[in-house]
């Protein structure tokens, strides 16, 4: 029986330890740091992502037998380098690896170098090479903030003042940086994501989130305000296209740089009329995609872990259901919020929640930007979306926002 560690603290964390902890092999599941929303299905330990000594001491004294990583911020820091050399069995890829998506201008040169489809793009080092740009290049266009930005750095401008104001907010406290500025796309969006070992690559069902803050796709960009899998309109040829063309040779591509990739590989693309295309690379599971795709796989996850890091072959099933949830984050968010405001009748709910940022202050409270993913299964998408947004009614929570329109598209011609 099998002892696991997962390191993080949101809605994937929960999600990962609820689908490891339903596993026949798995004995019992840590989260380091957790939240106090976790404690349904795993022990909490009160040691920081970034803390790897103590993460490291507390794996060989509780005899983990597999670290499962969940943010990024971790493993661009070196989280499974450090674990390696510690003999301790962790899944991730390594810091080098990581650039795939620590640095955006990292990812651009690669995907350039192995003709991996992407949007047209320019690095520029400095806000007047920047805003010099944007003069000869109107708006629709995308600016993307290089290091980690927990899925916020990207400004979809669709005028050319809000593109302006991206770049001047991207430079408020720095002059030089790495700054990609990118066409807009336009097409039918998925994510793809998919357990790697070096060039093997194992595909996941597929999930559609909903980035945007508010209804209809307004607002500003979040890490995500809901999701559903599986997605019908999007066609099984898109998903082969972007396994053929872009997440097998991005692989391919990390073992010819001497960089080989292990871990969860996330390819966000984007069906347009010139095929399929990458919009961005991450370096571990989606969140909230990861919730929607963890609650329909059917394959135990400790054992499709394992076996892709001893460089077996694996078989992925999936509960053929509907899997949606929708985000309810705080008022405010992704800009300044406030906490502690109360979440009363969590308890009586008769779907899943995910916690991703709460904490039990005689009650639950919030504690971060966002807070619940409520989810459940159906056998139609209309079902689901029915029972969740009946569901999310009951929660008694004046200081959280939700998108209503979660599980609704309207269809691009592609």
């Amino acid at each position: 029986m099998r002892r696991i560690l997962i390191v993080g603290s949101g809605g994937r964390e929960h999600a990962l330890a609820k689908c490891f902890k339903k596993s026949p092999t798995v004995e019992k599941v840590f989260v380091a740091p957790g939240n106090a929303g976790m404690g349904d299905v795993a022990t909490i330990v009160p040691i920081g992502v970034m803390d790897f000594e103590n993460l490291i001491n507390f794996s060989k004294y509780e005899n983990i037998d597999l670290v499962f990583v969940g943010p990024e911020a971790p493993l661009s820091a070196g989280i499974t380098d450090a674990m390696n050399q510690a003999g301790i069995r962790v899944f991730g890829p390594s810091a080098k690896a990581a650039q795939l998506e620590a640095s955006k201008s990292f990812a651009k040169q690669l995907m350039n170098q192995y003709n991996i489809p992407t949007a047209k793009h320019v690095t520029v080092f400095s806000k007047v090479e920047a805003l010099n740009y944007l003069t000869s290049h109107p708006a629709p266009i995308v600016i993307k903030a290089d290091g980690l930005m927990a899925g916020k750095g990207v400004t979809v401008a669709m005028d050319d003042e809000t593109a302006v104001a991206a770049v001047h907010d991207i430079y408020q406290d720095i002059s030089y940086d790495p700054l990609v500025i990118e066409e807009f796309l336009e097409g039918e969006e998925f994510s793809l994501m998919a357990f790697v070992n070096h060039e093997k690559v194992f595909p996941l069902e597929i999930a559609r989130d909903y980035k945007r803050a508010h209804d209809n796709d307004k607002g500003l960009n979040t890490g995500g305000m809901g999701a559903f899998s599986p997605v019908p309109f999007i066609k099984d040829e898109w998903v082969q296209d972007a396994m053929n063309n872009i997440m097998i040779p991005m692989a391919k591509a990390m073992v010819d740089q001497g960089i080989p990739f292990t871990g969860m590989l996330y390819g966000g693309c984007m069906a347009t009329k010139d095929g399929v295309k990458t919009i961005e690379f991450n370096v571990r599971f989606g969140d909230p995609e990861a919730e929607v795709i963890l609650a329909r796989l059917l394959t135990p996850l400790d054992q499709v872990v394992l076996d892709v890091m001893d460089g077996k072959d694996v078989e992925l099933t999936f509960d053929p259901r509907f899997a949606l949830g929708v985000v309810m984050a705080s008022r405010g968010y992704p800009q300044s919020y406030v906490k502690n405001t109360p979440i009363k009748n969590l308890d009586s709910l008769g779907v899943d929640v995910c916690h991703m940022g709460t904490d039990w202050d005689d009650g639950w409270v919030n504690k971060g930007g966002r807070v619940l993913f409520v989810m459940d299964l159906a056998e139609t998408l209309e079902k689901v979306r029915e029972t969740v947004y009946k569901e999310i009614a009951r929660i008694d929570a004046p200081g959280l926002f939700y998108r209503s329109d979660i599980g609704q598209w309207k269809e691009v011609q592609v």
